[in-house]
């Protein structure tokens, strides 16, 4: 398959992203190393899944935290055998990193500025050597098709660490920020199929609206991914059978934003409002009367926007 045929078949099973595709299938197929940097829930992990089944090659997954030693990615011998047979490449078990080294594997790592100092410098060693040596069974060297590609949050993000400029001299950088609301909008329709049919386009619109306004609430430091909106949705269709009423009641849909956002979302320090206040008031906005306005029997003050606990929620 050539480049072109792999961009044509990802732009036919990713939603949008066509510039991402090309850069990142260029990228891999110019032999570099890759690292896509963007907030949660912009579909990294989605792209480099599908450029790896797409393509055919192996996809070797590795979870970046702070308990990913060297050892844990690397491999290490096994205790039991070795007593036995000694040291040798039959009792030694693969770790992820030479598990894809011997199999020409894309090696996914995810949030990769939340691993060890010293993970991330084996992984700069093999970046630079295409090889590993480990001690007491030698020399793993990287076959045909060997490529890291990792993910990562802003550096602001919780638990997250700057990357050492040696990473960025290794490996090309692509930044992923949240797509359109067109995009968006059939991302959740595709995702959420059965409960956007019956909700209706209307709905997840709005729904997909409110997730994106708290991206730009002035008194949140985090908003929702696109995720968000999917559970808004789908959750809103389980609540409207339950209750057997529609689903734009507003204990449906004031449940339903509650569940999906309310731990998605993070306020600002010395805002004096909690998140659920927040998720309320563009519930109000998005849901609470006809049109996404209040309704009539209301005075228009969206639930918490005072930043008063509500009785419901506090």
């Amino acid at each position: 398959m050539t480049s072109a045929d792999l961009v044509d078949a990802l732009g036919r099973t990713v939603v949008g992203r066509r510039a991402e595709i090309e850069q990142v299938v260029a990228a891999l197929a110019a032999g570099r190393h890759l690292v896509l940097e963007g907030p949660p829930g912009t579909g990294k992990s989605t792209l480099l899944r599908a450029v790896a089944t797409a393509s055919g090659r192996g996809f070797v997954f590795v979870e970046g935290n702070a308990e990913l030693t060297p050892g844990r990615l690397v491999g290490t011998f096994d205790p039991s055998a070795v007593i036995e047979r000694g040291y040798s490449a039959a009792t030694f078990l693969d770790g992820p990193l030479v598990r894809a080294l011997r199999d020409g594997a894309l090696l996914y790592v995810e949030e990769l500025n939340r691993i060890p100092e010293e993970t991330l410098n084996v992984l700069i060693s093999v970046m630079s050597e295409a090889a590993i040596e480990v001690p007491r069974l030698g020399s793993v060297r990287a076959s045909d098709g060997f490529r890291l590609v990792a993910a990562m949050n802003p550096f602001d993000a919780v638990g997250t660490a700057r990357i050492a400029g040696a990473v960025y001299d290794r490996v090309c950088r692509l930044a992923v920020d949240y797509q359109s609301l067109d995009d968006e909008l059939a991302v959740v329709a595709r995702q959420a199929t059965d409960a956007a049919r019956t909700l209706g386009p209307g709905f997840v619109l709005s729904a997909t609206s409110m997730v994106r306004a708290t991206r730009e609430h002035p008194d949140l430091a985090t908003g929702s991914s696109v995720r968000g909106a999917i559970d808004l949705v789908m959750v809103a269709a389980e609540l409207a059978v339950l209750r057997d009423c529609a689903p734009t009641e507003p204990s449906v849909t004031r449940d339903a934003a509650q569940l999906a956002l309310s731990g998605r979302v993070g306020v600002r320090d010395g805002c004096g409002r909690s998140g659920a206040d927040v998720v309320d008031e563009l519930w109000w906005r998005w849901f609470g009367g006809p049109d996404g306005h209040p309704s009539d029997e209301e005075d228009g003050t969206a639930p918490g926007a005072s930043g008063e606990d509500d009785p419901g929620y506090g």
